[in-house]
């Protein structure tokens, strides 16, 4: 049996043991059954303790067919953490609370405690899941959803093979030193990233002298690079996530081209590109065509981009069949783009369109329109991150069950701003008083109501920096109707907006001194994050909350139950 041709057979063998299929008429439910624990590994060499999902980080791979309803009995083994899994993308449409969101959907999941999601996938394509308790998605606990089209209807697009590639940034510190040092006064900020890991591998340098005795192994098996191993001639699909901890990316495969045809889920009219920028939270789908000199190995590599980062480049191996996989490449790794270069980031973005044959085209008009500043503040003395001067604090109560007993006392009642002083800000300096306020109130929206989100981005504290914020969308997909550079003007800029093919979305960037405009239905009952992606921006509080049509939300689950004030209405 060639190489080849095991990698194909275990792969099989991986998929019939990681799940139970049960059919049920033409949809069938998937059954996993998960534990998630810390374990010692060394992902980019470097040994620190790591969440894993059945021993492993990135954890298993949902497969699924559009329809299908996915359950999953997961296992809190972490001994003195709560726990909590998102489904990135999964609109979670009759089950809002099973979206994985503490403190807005769910009680945590205890120490020792067993918690079972169920939920169906609603839509073919490429999504995520991964932790929402704290800052735990640092610690490795993610994975990858796949969602096939049912049988008979097929992709605007043809491949030969499927493969799923996770991005990630990197950090040593545990998440608990990083909070800490978000928290504290004076501020102690994370810092860039040691690593980044393509598909869960990466290589930090363990030779410098800072690194403790024992601490690195750069001939662990654990970090050798991951290989994608193709054969000459032949089109690969690649269902590209990003679910970093701070780092925007570039990604390429070196000589070789990428067709985007898919992202989050939705069909793009097709564009080519040399360099995919990919935020924390989205998903592409490229196509790449194995047609380069079939005699050697080439690299996949990631950089960061949008900071003046001191992070190493990941690195990766596209192998050649026969190849050896850990064959180098003889070339220098490509170096990637300029970090600070915005230009072609922004017209990316813009770029992206949907596919003629699948346009979904969004209401002309808005029945509501908001106005999100995204600026950095102080609060009492604390470096935080702020919507319109209001930084978010979650609370004790999950909103879900808070509005659905009418346990008015457990949030701030008062309506959040819906714009800022747009006439006077200038977003491209310090403001003259940084200091804002923090709330746990909510956004109430009316029952299939169509809403304007705008996100403004401006200065942060520091002169002549605007950073890149990735912001996600639970339980919805967005129309993305434009991005722009400077100050959103409301009464130019919507007369530029693309209400003839605009994609789709869940995930959406931010681009440095900028404005993004989105648009939504509020049709899915329950009560939902919108948040920024960078895992220490929404822990500074960079991050709200929607609630809609409450009075259609089934009876909750008492499983979701348990903290704050939830902790007495449930009774034998």
């Amino acid at each position: 049996m060639t190489e080849f041709s095991k990698y194909m057979s275990l792969s099989l063998m991986f998929l019939l043991v990681s799940c139970t299929i049960i059919s049920s008429g033409e949809a069938r439910i998937r059954r996993y059954k998960w534990e998630a624990k810390y374990e010692y590994k060394s992902p980019d060499c470097y040994k620190k303790l790591v969440i894993t999902i059945n021993g492993r980080s990135p954890g298993p791979t949902i497969r699924a067919t559009q329809g299908d309803t996915v359950i999953v009995e997961l296992k809190n083994n972490l001994l003195t953490e709560n726990l909590a899994i998102h489904w990135h993308r999964i609109r979670q449409i009759g089950t809002p609370w099973f979206d994985g969101s503490e403190g807005v959907t769910q009680c945590p999941i205890l120490p020792g405690d067993t918690f079972t999601y169920e939920f169906v996938v609603d839509r073919a394509g490429t999504y995520l899941y991964h932790a929402h308790y704290g800052m735990q998605r640092d610690a490795g606990l993610y994975g990858s959803i796949r969602v096939a089209l049912p049988d008979g209807k097929s992709e605007p697009f043809s491949y030969d093979y499927d493969r799923s590639i996770i991005l990630t940034d990197w950090y040593h510190k545990s998440s608990y030193e990083q909070a800490t040092g978000l928290s504290s006064i004076p501020f102690v900020w994370v810092g860039e990233p040691q690593s980044l890991l393509i598909q869960g591998k990466g290589r930090f340098n363990c030779s410098l002298p800072s690194v403790g005795a024992g601490l690195c192994n750069a001939t662990s098996p654990e970090c050798s690079p991951y290989v994608l191993t193709v054969v000459s001639g032949k089109t690969y699909r690649l269902r590209i996530g990003s679910l970093t901890s701070l780092s925007a990316l570039s990604f390429e495969i070196e000589g070789h081209n990428m067709t985007v045809v898919e992202a989050d889920g939705h069909f793009v009219e097709p564009f080519v590109v040399t360099r995919l920028f990919i935020y924390s939270g989205e998903t592409y789908s490229v196509l790449v065509t194995a047609n380069q000199d079939p005699s050697r190995n080439y690299w996949s590599t990631s950089k960061v981009v949008s900071r003046n980062s001191t992070t190493p480049n990941g690195l990766a191996i596209f192998n050649y069949y026969p190849n050896h996989p850990k064959k180098l490449p003889p070339t220098i790794p490509p170096r990637g783009p300029i970090w600070n270069d915005v230009g072609p980031r922004l017209n990316q973005s813009l770029a992206l369109k949907s596919h003629r044959n699948f346009i979904q085209p969004p209401p002309k008009t808005s029945n509501r329109v908001i106005v999100l500043l995204n600026t950095q503040n102080r609060v009492n003395g604390n470096v935080r991150w702020s919507v319109n001067n209001v930084s978010y604090n979650h609370p004790h109560t999950p909103y879900l069950i808070s509005l659905k007993e009418n346990l008015q006392n457990s949030f701030d009642q008062t309506p959040p701003p819906e714009g800022y002083d747009d006439s006077n800000y200038d977003i491209y300096s310090v403001a003259p008083n940084v200091n804002g306020t923090t709330s746990n109130s909510i956004y109430r929206l009316q029952f299939n109501s169509t809403v304007d989100i705008i996100l403004q981005n401006a200065n942060s504290m520091n002169n002549n920096t605007s950073e890149t914020h990735p912001w996600h969308l639970h339980g919805h997909d967005f129309w993305v109707l434009g991005h722009g550079k400077g100050k959103f003007n409301r009464s130019t800029d919507p007369k530029n907006y693309d209400l003839i093919s605009p994609i789709m979305k869940n995930t959406v960037p931010v681009h440095p001194y900028g404005w993004t405009a989105l648009r939504f239905r509020a049709d899915n009952p329950g009560a939902w994050a919108f948040h920024c992606h960078i895992e220490s921006h929404f822990f500074m509080g960079m991050g709200v909350v929607f609630e809609q049509g409450i009075d259609r939300v089934g009876k909750l689950p008492s499983s979701i139950y348990g903290c704050g004030d939830t902790k007495g209405l449930l009774r034998p």
